[in-house]
């Protein structure tokens, strides 16, 4: 019998709760879907390709008390407090429908009068703002959906800490970061975080037909694994990495995403000795490969690209291009 699961968290550190998420995605698929719940105290949560002091405070954000965590999906930086519900399915690859998933985040807000829709990448909108940015990932096993949801989050903080890039602004047609997101507390002073809870619990028992099993967050939070998983996010490294003096050399912003590059070329050789690469893409496959491409590649015509799917090699492709600005190869502009 079809038995859907549901975790949720007791606890509100980002690098606990993304541990037990990831460990859940980590584990072999028996068939069954499973629904994370959890939320996180001040945390500027960013996307695996970003550079943290492009996106956000990171100095005023640590002050203050705040966490950056780096997740190991895509997409853009998103803000999380004790306001902010977030949410991941677990899903087996036979039974991933990003339609359903969506459905139960829209049921639940639905219960509380309020329409909602589906717009762009990864966004859910009501009344035209969104409240909701998602991202998406693959392992071996499962497939990963996970969301947030804006009910009585902080705007004001959110504004301290992030910076949004004036070229996503204008391509949403706004001024700021404020005037793009809504609290659905504002549309409707009912909702609430923790009201929220059990109406996603009941609207992932209806999308899915079966009621579901509470598997215990405190028992999976304790396992060796999980603590593993949990010291990795916290690590400087993961966070920051070389990022502290990365210096964009080109940008560009594509329909699949915005993406900047920094290159070093080894003038002796005449190849590409480093690159780096920030990117809020949901494709963070297709980033590594462009990169790994481009690291060691010749600087004085371009590589071939060849990739296993149509997304990727489009991904790829655009940003070879961006990097081999002239039909001669690298321009002098790059640094040596």
């Amino acid at each position: 019998m079809f038995m859907p699961r549901i975790v949720i968290s007791t606890q509100t550190n980002p690098y606990l709760n993304i541990a037990v998420e990831q460990y859940l995605l980590s584990q072999p698929s028996d068939g069954e879907v499973t629904m994370y719940l959890w939320r996180n105290c001040r945390t500027v949560v960013i996307g695996q390709n970003q550079n943290p002091y492009a996106e956000c405070d990171v100095e005023r954000l640590e002050a203050d008390g705040g966490y950056l965590m780096r997740r190991r999906t895509g997409g853009g930086a998103v803000y999380h407090d004790l306001g902010n519900l977030n949410f991941s399915f677990v899903v087996p690859y036979e039974r991933y429908d990003l339609e359903r998933q969506f459905g139960v985040l829209q049921q639940a807000v639905s219960s509380y009068g309020l329409a909602t829709e589906v717009s762009g990448r990864n966004d859910v909108l009501c009344c035209g703002r969104k409240f909701s940015g998602n991202a998406f990932a693959k392992a071996k096993h499962q497939r990963l959906h996970h969301g947030t949801v804006l009910i009585r989050t902080d705007v004001e903080e959110l504004q301290r800490y992030l910076k949004p890039k004036p070229a996503k602004l204008q391509r949403h047609g706004v001024a700021s970061v404020q005037s793009r997101v809504v609290n659905l507390s504002e549309l409707e002073p009912e909702v609430t975080a923790e009201g929220m809870i059990p109406r996603m619990v009941s609207a992932f028992e209806r999308v899915y037909g079966a009621p579901a099993e509470y598997l215990d967050f405190d028992a999976l939070a304790s396992l060796p694994a999980v603590q593993e998983i949990c010291t990795s996010f916290a690590d400087p490294e993961w966070k920051y990495g070389r990022w502290r003096h990365f210096v964009a050399q080109r940008s560009a912003q594509f329909d699949w995403g915005s993406v900047e590059l920094s290159a070093v070329v080894d003038e002796s050789l005449g190849k590409v000795g480093e690159v780096l690469i920030a990117s809020d893409s949901l494709f963070p496959d297709a980033i590594a490969a462009a990169q790994h491409l481009l690291l060691g590649a010749s600087v004085f015509a371009a590589p071939t690209v060849r990739c296993d799917d149509g997304q990727t090699q489009r991904i790829v492709e655009d940003i070879v291009a961006l990097l081999y600005g002239c039909e001669n190869g690298i321009s002098s502009m790059w640094a040596y």
